[in-house]
């Protein structure tokens, strides 16, 4: 006898949808045949892409505006969802910003907004979202972290330690989950073509001098991170020079790293 069932559609919650790696990962999701739940703070972006993604790939696709870096706004989010009866299979955690200057030249404030959006909302969305996946027995999450987790970036310093934060935890609960059904994967790309590459480049001109093979391609380091997800890898740097910059920063003394990264942001100015 013929079966009518259709094969189970993922859920997949992305933050920081609007732009970048986030609305990469937005295209990648759809064109697996993900239903979309996009959040960020432009609900006018996040309409267009929305509606980009329903024409091309016939996925649907809700937008749900929020400012996680404000407080509570994790939690009014999950509330939303729950409001909406939508049960998230695969949450992206990929809202962040980043400041490019020195600690001591940073405003207080800016160091704690990095903080609430970059540790806080994460955390509280996972806090919030994993464990109905546990209770369920499947699920994915894809953090978005950094090649900068692995090593201290003197004038990105609260920025790297943010990302230092988000590959800890991820690494940890991937031991926690194991067995479970549900994986977790950090994503931690070098420099990628981003508006925030293209922020960062203001406040340091000294970034448009890169070199372009050092810069990624946002939509290769989208699918990278995607297909890592979907395979349960705990770790994803894209990019071979990426890669093997983050093998040699976890195998070389502490000291002699921050010398480097002290020697480099000093060569830089």
């Amino acid at each position: 006898m013929a079966t009518t069932d259709k094969p189970r559609r993922d859920t997949v919650l992305i933050t920081g949808a609007s732009g970048g790696i986030g609305e990469a990962i937005a295209h990648c999701a759809a064109a697996d045949g993900c239903a979309l739940v996009l959040v960020a703070r432009s609900a006018d972006k996040l309409q267009a892409l929305a509606d980009e993604l329903g024409a091309e790939h016939g996925v649907p696709v809700r937008v749900l505006p929020a400012d996680l870096g404000r407080p509570g706004a994790a939690a009014a989010l999950v509330a939303e969802l729950k409001r909406r009866r939508i049960s998230v299979d695969v949450l992206v955690n990929n809202a962040g910003i980043l400041e490019n200057a020195p600690f001591a030249e940073t405003k207080a404030e800016r160091h704690q907004a990095l903080i609430d959006l970059n540790i806080g909302a994460l955390t509280g969305l996972l806090a919030e979202l994993l464990p109905p996946m546990v209770k369920r027995g499947h699920g994915r999450v894809l953090n978005v972290a950094s090649i900068a987790a692995f090593q201290p970036v003197p004038t990105l310093a609260t920025y790297a330690a943010t990302k230092a934060f988000v590959l800890s935890l991820t690494e940890s609960l991937a031991e926690e989950l194991a067995g479970s059904g549900v994986t977790i994967t950090a994503l931690c790309p070098g420099i990628t073509a981003t508006g925030m590459l293209s922020s960062a480049v203001e406040g340091n001109p000294t970034l448009a001098r890169l070199p372009s093979f050092v810069v990624g391609d946002v939509m290769r380091v989208a699918r990278d991170g995607w297909r890592a997800c979907q395979r349960g890898q705990v770790i994803k740097v894209p990019g071979a020079a990426n890669l093997a910059a983050t093998i040699g920063g976890r195998a070389t003394p502490k000291w002699l790293l921050r010398r480097i990264a002290g020697a480099a942001t000093r060569w830089a100015k």
